[in-house]
């Protein structure tokens, strides 16, 4: 017995079954009207019109070739199959589009935002080609399966969605506008615009500069790759750094991380920093640590003589960035800087108790912009929840 055309979760006033279409029964394609732009001519035709690929927005040209509201659905295979980034998305106004994005205008019974949710669900993966270069070609596309209620219904599951989106939007602003602060304020601390004073009010001595090299020890990890086993002991990354996620990653064997602890120990209170690939993110080890570590990474070992939370926070101040800069190999693929070139960046040092009111104050910051991630994720993970309930 074929199942029921029916979700999980409805709208009461909704009883109809839903029906199957093919994505040509409910939209017109109008790729004739794509044009790619050359990179080298971009800069030459700078302007306030969206230009689009299968990523979203490009660039921004002085001139457009489409006016209304369409849906582009992502062409280029690696953006497909690793679901890194949207595959469907909304665009209304004056904008120019290139051949790597399908450009959809949905019929007069369909909703352009139903519809865009329904292509959000599409497991692309299965519509891989098999080239070289996997693309969601348009016959591909002509004949992706879809179940759509009647407008009615879909104005109201779209609308409904769109609250979702906009509570989404306006944490995504507020995180947006809180880094943008921590950014400046960073700046007026680290450039001395902005100084601290102690409990009665007193300020502070001059701050010292000094080589990283001359204030503490640094180590970078393993060079092996090792052989990862399904459950063991965390074994960081880069990735695990840039992303602030020490949770999921892969794992070692107890025997190849005692091996390697006995060269290096990471502890609560050291300092993790990226030294390849993206050059220069520090995470402050906050919490009990029983983990081993790659050569992409550096270990900044903890000192009395300054506060670690601060040290962490200056790194990723322009400052330093710019001393990082200064010795990275921009030529190697991907960029690095060599393990002896970190101790040799001059690091800004005012007195610990002043490091320490600097580090508390920059870190509460995080943690309310670390707030609003978790709830910016609590969010899509509700609106995912919903979709799969509220579609068949």
């Amino acid at each position: 017995m074929e199942k029921q055309l029916t979700p999980q979760l409805r709208f009461t006033e909704f009883e109809d079954e839903w029906n199957k279409k093919k994505l040509i029964d409910v939209a017109v394609f109008l790729d004739h009207k794509r044009k790619p732009i050359k990179s080298a001519d971009r800069a030459k035709t700078q302007g306030v019109y969206p230009y689009y690929g299968a990523s979203g927005i490009i660039d921004y040209i002085n001139e457009y070739i489409f006016d209304d509201e369409l849906v582009l659905l992502g062409e280029d295979g690696e953006n497909i199959l690793s679901r890194n980034l949207p595959l469907a998305y909304r665009v209304s106004g004056k904008c120019w589009i290139n051949n790597h994005a399908h450009v959809l205008k949905p019929k007069a019974e369909v909703n352009i935002d139903f519809l865009t949710e329904s292509l959000e669900l599409v497991n692309y993966v299965i519509y891989n080609t098999g080239t070289a270069q996997p693309k969601l070609n348009k016959e591909v596309c002509k004949s992706i399966p879809l179940k759509l209620p009647s407008l009615p219904e879909q104005q109201k599951i779209a609308s409904f969605l769109t609250d979702v989106d906009e509570v989404i939007i306006k944490l995504t602003k507020k995180k947006t506008l809180l880094e943008q602060y921590k950014k400046g304020i960073m700046q007026k601390i680290f450039n001395q615009e902005l100084r601290f004073k102690d409990d009665n009010g007193n300020e502070f001595p001059v701050w010292e500069e000094k080589m990283l090299g001359e204030i503490t020890k640094y180590y970078d990890g393993t060079h092996q790759t090792p052989n990862y086993v399904s459950e063991g002991v965390p074994f960081y990354s880069v990735e695990h750094v840039t992303a602030n996620q020490f949770e999921k990653t892969k794992y070692i064997s107890r025997e190849v991380f005692e091996k390697e602890n006995k060269r290096v120990r990471l502890e609560k209170g050291d300092i993790l920093m990226t030294r390849i690939g993206n050059v220069g993110k520090a995470r402050y080890i906050d919490w009990d640590v029983k983990a081993s570590f790659y050569v992409s990474l550096a270990l900044i070992k903890q000192n009395s003589s300054f506060s670690s939370k601060y040290l962490a926070q200056y790194i990723n101040s322009v400052p330093f960035q710019r001393e990082l800069w200064k010795r990275i190999i921009h030529v190697a693929f991907p960029i690095k800087i060599n393990l002896g070139e970190i101790g040799k960046c001059l690091v800004q040092l005012p007195c610990v108790e002043e490091q320490n009111k600097i580090a508390n104050f920059l870190s509460d910051i995080d943690l309310k912009i670390e707030a609003l991630n978790t709830k910016i994720e609590n969010s899509k993970s509700f609106k995912k929840g919903l979709l799969q309930q509220m579609f068949v």
